[in-house]
This record gives structure tokens, C-alpha cells and sequence, in this order.
């Protein structure tokens, strides 16, 4: 009963009931305002009504104030605030409800009008709330009988009015109330319809985060575990055989990855028009490239603890044959992780190659095609993009260091070109600290050694380039300098959040679609 009475619960029902209440509330105001347009206009007009409509004017001028008032008082707070689903459905039902007792009080200081104006406003609230707010038919019917009851008691009450005009008027408001039931009925069934199209099972997404080239990542929930998730959908107008193939290769690498500082994938599936997607764990934290943008370059303690983590995390990565290929600020981030602050996530290995396998394995990229994003990538990445191995990785992880220390990339120019070109021939300059002097010379040191144009030169996979950073020492940043950190800045993570994303619906099932796909060709670790 309680869910017939209330209806379907969910984050994406309460964000939409939200909107509808609003719009609902915003409608009715400017019905009201139309009315002292209205007045406006007939004062500046040659209308001179009779005495007696002037004195009831002033009769019930406190109670069309009462009218504005509340719609007002009501807007100012479905506007600014968020109300809860209970506190959004007591305020359209009761208020529906309470400006009719008002409309109806307001009509019994006209009673030449016979009722008209109660049953007409009456009228008008209730079919509008049941074209604009989702509602189940029993409630809609509660707040109908309240509504055009008291409008029904004031017709029975009002003397010069024949009995014939007041059942007349009492059955025009029962067939509104009808009326706003089988609108209700139709509304509300079309939209759990809807929904059950759309719901494909278990995940239901609730905004977009972002989008890239082929992909568009939305923030979802799982309906049972109530757990957020990050659903990832390859762009349909972007849809290939080579695409879809590096999609799927994306997922099963990536989901074999099991270190705490690379994203998690829980599972993937196709949409029934075709789309693959993946749910990954949720990260709610700072990018690299926001942090260097937002609080300029970062004190070396903190760098190395952020290298360290993302070394460790291709560790696993190249230990298991897997070849990132897109390391950039952009692709790593911090968050809080089990009460931990500034616990990095490795994000997007959407080019992953696997170096193990075989030479005449299918080739999933264009062949000689540069993949990667210019500012962070490695030499041989430049010349021979087929052949990048872990220490192409290691390469553009010293670059986000050297990115975090400097607060700049390590090579800028004007074009893609240009860019390319200072990977392949120039030195990158020397490491400088935020006040102009030199960075932390040790730690420095690994970040250019592993910027080597020689990829024989440098730290040949994470693991390497981690023992590297692990001998640095003197440079410590502790959970609790971390935990400092954010404090200081978490109404700037709260303000980031609140602009984050557009909104968006889409409800995935993974399970019921997992049965439809290929099977998975097995991998060998």
C-alpha cells in the first residue's frame, strides 16, 4: 500500500519528482500573477465595475493574498532547496489540497459568481498537477475528493443557489477529479513503461560526467546494492569492428587488474541497440590536471607519494603484459579510498596493448597511427607506435611528475607537431620548484632519468621505476598532511561536485545481457 500510495522510489524518481513539483508550483504562480495582470489592466481601462463587485473585491483581497502568498512561500521552497521525497510529495498533494480550501473560502465571499470561480481554479490545479506531477491514481484521487469536496460543501451552502446548479457544479468537479485520475493513470503507467524499457536491470545512470572521442561516462547506481558506479557507453555514431573490438579488449584487460591503485571493472555487456558499456567503480576525487590547474605545482613529498602509487599500479599492469599507453594528469586521480586520503586511481586504459601477445595477433589500432596524447608520450610512441612497450609507460609517468613539480608540461609548442618533435630531439629543461629554485634534486633525477629518449635507457617497467622512487629520500607525505590537505579544500571538492556532469537517464542491465554476448576468447597471463 505504501508504495501504491507514494510510488516507485529511486534516486533518478526523487530528482525527477523534484523538477515536476517545481514546474508544477511555477505554473500555478503564473496563472495567479495573469489575474492581477488582468486587474492591472482593467484599471487603466474604461471599465468602471459596479459598487457591489467593488466592495467584495474588498472583502476578499486578504484571501487572494492568501492564494500568492502560499504559491509563492511554496515555490521559494521547492526552488532552493532540495526537499526529500516524502517532504516533495506532502507539499504537492497537502498544498494542492490547501489552496483549494482556500480557493473555496476566497468564493464564498462572491457567491453571485455560484461557485464558478472555486470549481474553475479547483479544476484547473488538479488537472494540471496531474499532467505535470507523477503520481499514483489513488493519490490523485485522495487529493481530487479533498480538493472538489470542500468546493462541493460551499455550492451546498450557498442560499440563492438552485439545487439543480449545485449538483450541476458538484459533478463538473467530480468529472475533473476523474479526469485528473485517468491523466494520472495514463502519465504515470507511460512512464513506468518507459522505464521498464529502458531498465536493462541491475544499473540505473543518473547524469553524464563526461564524454571523449568514443566514449560517454555517466554516474549510475546499482538498484539492489544501492552502490554508485561508472557506467561507460562507446559512442554508437562511432561504432566499428575495430572499435568495438578495442572495447571489448579495454574491458578484459583492464578487469584483470586487481591492484588497489588501478580503477576496478565490475562488469560489461551491449544495450539492445547495439552499445557496449562497462561498470567500473565510482571515483569521486581530483584529477591531476585539475590539481596542478586549480593549486599550481605540487611539493615534492606529494609527488612522489603520487608516482609511487601510479608505479606500483602499472607494476601489476606490466607484470601482467598490459601496456597503458595514455598515462597523462588527465587519467589519474586522487581520491578517498576506505578513509584514506589521496589514494591515486590509475583510470581509462581504453588503448591497452597487450605486449605479450603473439606478432601476428589481429591488430586492434591502425597500423603507424600515434596513440596517445602528444604531451605525455614517449619517443618510440612518436616512431614506431606499434612497438611501445612499459617503458613507453614509464616515460609518460615521468612526465605527469615532471607536470605536478613544475606545474607545466614538459615540452608546449604550437602545434601537435611541434610538440612531437621536442620528444624526439630536445632535453627537457631543468626541474625548477614553485619559488624558482631548484626541485628536490633526487627526486628530480629519476623523474628526468626516466625521460630518456632511449627507451633502453630508462626504468624498463613500473616495478623499476617505483624501486626508483622508493630510494628517494627525505620527502615524506603522511595521511595525515593528506588528510590536512583536503580538509582545507573541501568546499572547493564540494563546489566541483555540485557543477559536475549534466543530467541524464538511462537504466543498463548487465545480467540480462551478458547471456547475449559472444563469448570471450580466453587470455593468457
Amino acid at each position: 500500500m505504501r508504495r501504491h500510495w507514494l510510488g516507485a522510489a529511486s534516486a533518478v524518481d526523487e530528482d525527477f519528482l523534484h523538477r515536476r513539483v517545481r514546474l508544477y508550483i511555477s505554473v500555478l504562480l503564473v496563472v495567479d500573477l495573469v489575474f492581477y495582470l488582468v486587474a492591472g489592466l482593467l484599471l487603466f481601462s474604461d471599465f468602471e465595475p459596479p459598487p457591489a463587485l467593488l466592495a467584495h473585491a474588498e472583502a476578499v483581497r486578504p484571501f487572494r493574498g492568501a492564494v500568492t502568498g502560499f504559491l509563492i512561500a511554496t515555490a521559494i521552497v521547492v526552488w532552493r532547496w532540495q526537499p526529500r521525497r516524502w517532504m516533495l510529495i506532502g507539499i504537492e498533494s497537502a498544498g494542492t489540497a490547501v489552496l483549494s480550501l482556500i480557493y473555496v473560502h476566497l468564493n464564498s465571499f462572491v457567491p453571485f459568481s455560484g461557485g464558478l470561480f472555486a470549481t474553475l481554479m479547483i479544476s484547473l490545479a488538479l488537472t494540471l498537477r496531474a499532467a505535470l506531477v507523477p503520481s499514483p491514481v489513488l493519490r490523485t484521487f485522495v487529493v481530487g475528493a479533498i480538493s472538489i469536496g470542500a468546493n462541493a460543501l460551499l455550492l451546498r451552502t450557498i442560499s440563492d443557489l438552485s439545487w439543480i446548479m449545485a449538483v450541476w457544479g458538484t459533478a463538473a468537479g467530480a468529472s475533473f477529479v476523474f479526469v485528473s485520475m485517468v491523466i494520472s493513470k495514463v502519465i504515470y503507467g507511460l512512464r513506468q513503461e518507459v522505464r521498464a524499457a529502458q531498465r536493462l536491470g541491475q544499473y540505473e545512470l543518473l547524469r553524464k560526467l563526461g564524454e571523449g572521442g568514443m566514449g560517454v561516462v555517466y554516474e549510475a547506481t546499482h538498484v539492489l546494492l544501492r552502490r554508485r558506479t561508472a557506467i561507460k557507453l562507446l559512442r554508437s555514431d562511432k561504432i566499428g569492428e575495430a572499435a568495438l573490438s578495442r572495447f571489448e579488449r579495454e574491458v578484459r584487460e583492464t578487469s584483470r587488474l586487481e591492484h588497489p591503485n588501478s580503477v576496478y571493472i565490475y562488469d560489461y555487456g551491449r544495450t539492445p541497440d547495439g552499445q557496449f558499456y562497462y561498470a567500473m567503480e565510482y571515483l569521486d576525487g581530483l584529477e591531476l590536471e585539475a590539481l596542478v590547474r586549480d593549486y599550481g605545482p605540487v611539493p615534492p613529498g606529494r609527488v612522489r607519494s603520487i608516482l609511487l602509487q601510479a608505479a606500483h599500479a602499472l607494476a601489476e599492469a606490466h607484470a601482467r603484459g598490459i601496456v597503458h599507453r595514455d598515462i597523462k594528469p588527465a587519467n589519474i586521480m586522487l581520491c578517498d579510498r576506505g578513509g584514506v586520503p589521496d589514494t591515486v586511481k590509475v583510470l581509462d586504459f581504453g588503448l591497452v596493448k597487450d605486449a605479450a601477445a603473439p606478432k601476428d595477433a589481429p591488430k586492434l589500432t591502425l597500423n603507424n597511427a600515434i596513440v596517445g596524447t602528444p604531451h605525455y608520450m614517449a619517443p618510440e610512441a612518436i616512431r614506431s607506435p606499434d612497438e611501445v612497450g612499459p617503458p613507453a609507460d614509464v616515460y609518460a609517468l615521468a612526465a605527469v611528475g615532471y607536470f605536478l613539480l613544475a606545474g607545466h608540461e614538459v615540452f608546449s609548442g604550437s602545434s601537435v607537431v611541434e610538440i612531437c618533435s621536442q620528444h624526439l630531439t630536445a632535453t627537457p629543461p631543468a626541474l625548477t620548484a614553485a619559488d624558482g629554485g631548484p626541485a628536490h634534486p633526487e627526486l628530480a633525477k629519476v623523474i628526468l632519468d626516466a625521460l630518456a629518449k632511449d627507451p633502453a635507457a630508462r626504468c624498463q617497467s613500473g616495478a623499476e621505476f617505483a624501486d626508483a622512487l622508493e630510494a628517494v629520500d627525505a620527502l615524506d607525505w603522511t595521511v595525515t598532511d593528506a588528510r590536512a590537505w583536503w580538509r582545507s579544500h573541501a568546499q572547493d571538492a564540494a563546489s566541483r561536485r555540485a557543477d559536475l556532469g549534466t543530467e541524464s537517464r538511462l537504466t543498463v542491465d548487465i545480467q540480462d545481457r551478458l547471456a547475449a554476448l559472444p563469448p570471450v576468447l580466453p587470455t593468457s597471463d
